[in-house]
């Protein structure tokens, strides 16, 4: 007997040139953001706190090495138990069987059978947000349509091309959708959040006939058609929400952190985020050293001036360097007398004493993992 209870997929495919180096050897969803997370800690701690005890994610191929460094056994999620589970699938072996005539879905057929849920929640990777999933599945129940989407009300300058627009009507029905890139944007928008709930036996029956017709090999892509397809029902999501797709994105999602109504709205609604635990001894601040409105992780030692951002574990930041406005990935290394302004350094960089590294809000300097600068970088306008 099948209880009411809910199993989750998580496609984690989408691809940004705009976020390269960042996304050179990692997927979108473990990007590092605020200090001391990931951003599928959001998709995997709203799994969690929704009591769903089985995951089944998506990769691509050459990207997983990063989640599972992150992850691990998936204890500090809950999924490590012999009921509770995650699995990882490369979205590659999917395009292959398809190439061969081979029934595709099949490993998601399996896995929906055998979590035994009444439902499925499906959740992309590039909206970061905490949401309540609960919440959503009470609205699917209520309405009694066979699918729902998440949406958000966004302005026009947070909208990718390739996103989905919704027209809704006061009574939640979705009559419309369409790309962005095939709209006329207002002032605000509905964005389709890429989170959906379906009934699990539904969505079997669905993947299994489409799977003979060659729907999409990417679920999230799927489940955009059969919107209009299926009687569909919509569920506004009200809290944070950020769309990272370039670099712009994802340096102001980070920033948005250091704005307190945006943090607690994110961080302390009712749901905690859950990531992966470090023991370590605080961070160190000199009596040298000036700090104003700046979020650290532990384990680093402050001995300069930071400035409006956010400063990861194992950082170094010596005596006479000043860091503003900017992003600094674990183990980075600031040298003295040097500045950093409007940057993004991924892991292990280290900036040479003396050397001026200065983009703009608009434009941050963004420094590939484990480069060592010896000479100043100016960027922007």
């Amino acid at each position: 007997m099948r209880t009411n209870k809910m199993c989750a997929i998580l496609g984690n495919l989408n691809q940004f040139k705009d976020l390269l180096p960042l996304t050179e050897n990692r997927p979108l969803a473990t990007l590092p953001f605020d200090c001391k997370y990931r951003l599928i800690d959001f998709n995997l701690s709203s799994i969690v706190n929704a009591n769903i005890n089985t995951v089944f994610m998506v990769f691509n191929e050459d990207e997983t090495q990063s989640v599972f460094d992150h992850i691990g056994g998936g204890k500090e999620w809950n999924l490590d138990g012999v009921q509770n589970r995650f699995f990882i699938h490369v979205y590659q072996d999917f395009l292959k069987r398809k190439a061969e005539d081979k029934h595709y879905y099949d490993t998601v057929i399996d896995y929906l059978l055998k979590s035994k849920s009444e439902y499925t929640v499906f959740m992309g990777s590039k909206m970061l947000c905490n949401i309540d999933l609960r919440a959503v599945l009470k609205i699917h129940q209520m309405q009694g349509n066979q699918l729902t989407v998440v949406y958000k009300r966004v302005g026009k300058d947070n909208i990718h091309p390739s996103d989905l627009l919704l027209d809704v009507a006061e009574n939640g029905k979705i009559t419309q959708v369409a790309t962005a890139k095939e709209s006329l944007l207002g002032e605000v928008n509905n964005l389709c959040a890429d989170i959906y709930i379906m009934q699990t036996q539904a969505l079997i029956d669905a993947l299994r006939v489409g799977q003979n017709e060659g729907i999409s090999v990417n679920m999230e892509t799927f489940l955009r058609s059969k919107i209009t397809e299926v009687n569909s029902s919509s569920y506004e999501y009200t809290g944070y929400l950020k769309n990272i797709y370039d670099m712009k994105t994802y340096y102001e999602a980070n920033m948005d952190m250091l704005d307190t109504r945006k943090f607690n709205s994110l961080m302390y609604s009712n749901q905690k985020i859950y990531t992966k635990l470090k023991n370590e001894v605080p961070t160190y601040y000199s009596e040298a050293s000036e700090v104003e409105n700046s979020q650290f992780a532990s384990g680093s030692i402050i001995e300069g001036t930071v400035r409006n951002s956010l400063v990861s574990r194992q950082t170094m930041v010596k005596p006479g360097s000043v860091v503003e406005g900017s992003i600094l990935m674990a183990n980075s290394e600031i040298g003295e007398d040097s500045l950093v302004k409007y940057a993004i350094l991924d892991k292990n960089v280290v900036v040479e004493p003396g050397v001026k590294i200065v983009g703009t809000k608009e434009q941050p300097i963004v420094l590939k993992k484990g480069s060592h600068v010896i000479s100043d970088i100016y960027g922007g306008d």
